[in-house]
C-alpha cells in the first residue's frame, strides 16, 4: 500500500516542504465560526498500525525527509503513548530528520501531565503550531473557539516549561470593527503573557459556507477594510511586550508583509505600517489575498 493522505490536507506555510504523517483525521473541535477545514471529515485518532503502515510506506517515498509534520487539526489531542510510539519511529526511520512540528489546542496541554510534555519535547517534538486567535474572551466566544483565554495562557505555559516552543497565531480583523480596538490590545496582552518562540498574524479571510460567511451575508459581521486592518495591528504592536520573539505577517491573507524580532524591531515595523497608509501601493491588492 502506497503512502496516502486522508483530504482535506492543511498545514502551516512553514511546513510547506515537510513530510505530513496523520496522526488523527480532522480537529476534535472543530467548531471555529471562522473555518470550514474539517467540516466534512469525521474526527478519530488513527490506530498505532495504520501510522506504522503510513510512516513504513512514505520513507520509500520521502527517504530523506528533514521535516515531519503530524497532522491533522491538533494531532497533540492524541495519547501521550501513541505520540511517543510515533515519534520514536520517524527518528528511527528518518536518518536527516531535523524538526517535527504539529497543531494543538490549549485542551490538549491541559489534559497531559507536566510529565508527559516533557517526554514528548524530549523525544522530539520541535515546534507546536498554536491558534490563539484572539486575547478577548468576548471574540472567542463569538466565534465558538471553545476555550478561554486564561486557558490559552495556561496551556501556553505548561507546553514551553516542558520545553515545548510555539508558534502562535492570531487573525487581524476577526472581531470587527466594532471590537477592533478590544481585538488588538487583549491580544496583544494574551501573546505578551505567553511570550511564545514565534509570533504570526494572519487577516480575516472569511471561507464561503462558514458559519462566519452567513453571519457576514446576513450583515451581522463586517470585514475590515486594508487601512483599518493596518490600524489594529499597529495598535496590537504598540501594546504587545515580548522577548526574542520571531514576528511574521507574510500570510497570503494580510495585505503587509512584516518581519522581525519584537520587541526588538517594532519600531521599524511600525514605521512601515505608517508608511502603508500613507501609500496604499504598498498593500496586496485583494485579488491576491489567500493565493
Amino acid at each position: 500500500m502506497g503512502y496516502y493522505l486522508v483530504p482535506p490536507v492543511y498545514r502551516p506555510p512553514s511546513e510547506a516542504h515537510s513530510l505530513i504523517l496523520q496522526v488523527t483525521l480532522g480537529c476534535s473541535h472543530n467548531a471555529c465560526s471562522f473555518c470550514v477545514a474539517y467540516k466534512g471529515k469525521k474526527f478519530r485518532v488513527k490506530t498505532w498500525p495504520e501510522i506504522e503502515a503510513d510512516i513504513e510506506a512514505a520513507k520509500k517515498y520521502y527517504p530523506n525527509a528533514t521535516r515531519i509534520f503530524l497532522a491533522d487539526g491538533n494531532a497533540m489531542v492524541a495519547d501521550t503513548g501513541l505520540l511517543l510510539k510515533v515519534l520514536e519511529k520517524v527518528h528511527r526511520d528518518f536518518p536527516y530528520l531535523e524538526r517535527i512540528g504539529i497543531y494543538a489546542r490549549a485542551s490538549d496541554f491541559l489534559e497531559k501531565t507536566p510529565e508527559d510534555l516533557k517526554k514528548l519535547s524530549e523525544a522530539g517534538i520541535g515546534l507546536v503550531y498554536y491558534g490563539l486567535e484572539s486575547g478577548s474572551d468576548r471574540i472567542l466566544k463569538m466565534i465558538h473557539k471553545g476555550e478561554t483565554v486564561s486557558q490559552m495562557i495556561e496551556g501556553g505555559h505548561k507546553a514551553m516549561e516542558a520545553g515545548l516552543p510555539l508558534s502562535i497565531t492570531f487573525i487581524i480583523g476577526l472581531g470587527g470593527p466594532e471590537l477592533s480596538e478590544e481585538h488588538a490590545k487583549e491580544t496583544a496582552a494574551a501573546a505578551s503573557a505567553i511570550n511564545p518562540a514565534y509570533l504570526s498574524a494572519l487577516t480575516m479571510f472569511i471561507p464561503e459556507g462558514s458559519f462566519m460567511d452567513r453571519k457576514l451575508k446576513r450583515g451581522e459581521f463586517k470585514l475590515l477594510t486594508p487601512e483599518q486592518t493596518l490600524r489594529e495591528l499597529k495598535i496590537l504592536l504598540e501594546n504587545i511586550l515580548l522577548e526574542n520573539c520571531v514576528f511574521r505577517s507574510n500570510h497570503a491573507s494580510n495585505y503587509l508583509p512584516l518581519k522581525g524580532v519584537l520587541n526588538r524591531d517594532r519600531d521599524k515595523m511600525l514605521a512601515m505600517i505608517d508608511k502603508a497608509l500613507a501609500n496604499p501601493r504598498l498593500l496586496r491588492p485583494e485579488f491576491l489575498r489567500g493565493l
